[in-house]
């Protein structure tokens, strides 16, 4: 999602800037609508590559931390015994309709190497059926191959719709929620909260978000003015691929010397890049008054890190995104209830919670609970979409169930989501949440309850 409590790939972007400038329970309400069944399915009655009449080759992509863990403060260890452990449990409880899933580990280097050789790894040389896992690659080449080669279904995180909509329908699946659809959601919240009334707006956005921009907070504001809101300059932010970002900063101020002019006192963040320290402190010490918001959960980690760094007022204090349960929520939770126990239960040792700081005896920040997370989120969303496929799992009948599935637990997320056809991000589970250094390590705090909202709009069911 971007997942409230996962931090993994955020670290990961972090360090890729730094360098070069990671469920819910089974009773969902989701709103979400299904298209009748035609007579003709299962679609085709072929067996996919990778399954034979007892078995299911299912490749797990991991993040090889070894190669980064010089920069990064938060690493992951034993992460294949950690979807091992999920695995095992689905084996042990009969496998996916009588098959044993038989997993294919690879661990790559997220940062300075070709994700594509995953591609060819999983797809032409281990010949598996699908793939689940963290695969960072912000271009998206990595996962649309996977998805493209062979028909191969691909669950996984960070992804964007214009990654999604690269690939087959169906076949790439976000178990969380698209950057441009978070976006969407904190404008049309914004609005039913009445946020941003009578402000001036300006955007904040990187190169690569300019999609985001243009589809979902530009179109946001504008359904605004109704409330007063007027729309100042919209600053797009080069970053390049450079160690310096002298021009990144230069043309930042430049944006923010127009907002002074336009009186623009509320800045929508768009992007990780943007979100980063360096342009938030800025932001904060040009335009001291100007309420933030961003529409990526980046913000917990990179104000996490300045909590921990000492850096007062936090910068990041206040700003605020759409988001779904709390830590705290979540660890009360069914969904983590399951999760733990699973866990527990296959590898003899008690799963930490969201409080609970692990470290490493180099001094690292050992992120087992989020590991705990994604496994048993994308373990668990493969078994029960491959349930529904059937006794012939291929490319076509996994389309069919991807468009056609609705409401669908997300055991590493909030009570609401749902997979349809169109909509490959499952997570439903949304409401206005801020930053607040204050609360434990730094967390969100909220603001409006949980929401169901299965598109853009926030038209669904409340919860909290």
């Amino acid at each position: 999602m971007i997942s409230r409590r996962r931090s993994l790939v955020l670290v990961l972007a972090a360090i890729a800037v730094t360098l070069a400038a990671c469920g819910s329970s089974s009773n969902n309400a989701s709103t979400a609508t299904t298209t009748a069944a035609p007579s003709n399915f299962p679609v085709s009655t072929t067996l996919g590559q990778g399954i034979t009449a007892k078995t299911i080759k299912l490749g797990v992509s991991l993040i090889d931390f070894t190669c980064v863990r010089a920069a990064s403060p938060v690493v992951r260890e034993n992460t294949d015994k950690i979807y091992g452990a999920f695995i095992n449990d689905v084996n042990a409880k009969g496998g996916i309709n009588g098959r044993k899933i038989v997993p294919d580990f690879q661990a790559a280097c997220p940062i300075g190497q070709p994700q594509q050789a995953q591609c060819t790894k999983f797809t032409e040389d281990d010949k598996v059926f699908a793939v689940i896992g963290n695969i960072y690659d912000p271009t998206g080449a990595a996962q649309t191959c996977i998805a493209k080669k062979g028909n191969t279904p691909l669950l996984s995180f960070e992804l964007s719709d214009a990654i999604i909509d690269k690939s087959p329908p169906g076949m790439v699946i976000f178990a969380g929620n698209s950057p441009e659809r978070v976006a969407g959601v904190l404008m049309e919240l914004a609005k039913q909260h009445h946020i941003l009334d009578g402000k001036t707006v300006g955007i904040l956005a990187e190169q690569g978000s300019l999609r985001t921009v243009k589809e979902s907070i530009e179109p946001g504001l504008k359904a605004m003015a109704g409330q007063g809101v007027k729309m100042g300059t919209t600053g797009i932010i080069s970053v390049g691929s450079n160690l310096d970002t002298t021009a990144a900063q230069a043309q930042l101020d430049s944006f923010i010397e127009k907002w002074k002019t336009e009186g623009v006192n509320a800045i929508v963040i768009s992007g990780e890049a943007m979100a980063s320290q360096q342009f938030v402190e800025k932001l904060r010490a040009q335009l001291p008054g100007a309420l933030l918001l961003a529409d990526n959960a980046q913000i917990k980690s990179y104000g996490q890190a300045e909590l921990q760094a000492g850096v007062k007022p936090n910068p990041y204090d206040g700003i605020i995104t759409a988001g779904g349960p709390t830590s705290t929520e979540y660890d009360a939770s069914e969904n983590w209830a399951y999760c733990s126990k699973i866990y527990q239960e296959q590898t003899g040792q008690k799963a930490p919670d969201a409080t609970t700081v692990l470290k490493t005896p180099d001094g690292k920040i050992l992120d087992t609970y989020g590991a705990i997370n994604d496994a048993c989120q994308l373990v668990t969303l493969f078994h029960d979409i491959m349930v529904k496929v059937g006794q012939y799992p291929n490319g076509p009948n996994w389309q069919y169930v991807a468009d056609h599935y609705g409401p669908i637990t997300n055991r590493g997320g909030g009570p609401y989501a749902s997979l349809t056809k169109g909509k490959y991000d499952i997570d439903d589970s949304f409401r206005l949440e801020s930053f607040d250094s204050t609360i434990s390590n730094g967390d969100f705090k909220p603001i409006t309850p949980i929401q169901n909202i299965t598109g853009t709009g926030a038209t669904s069911s409340s919860s909290g």
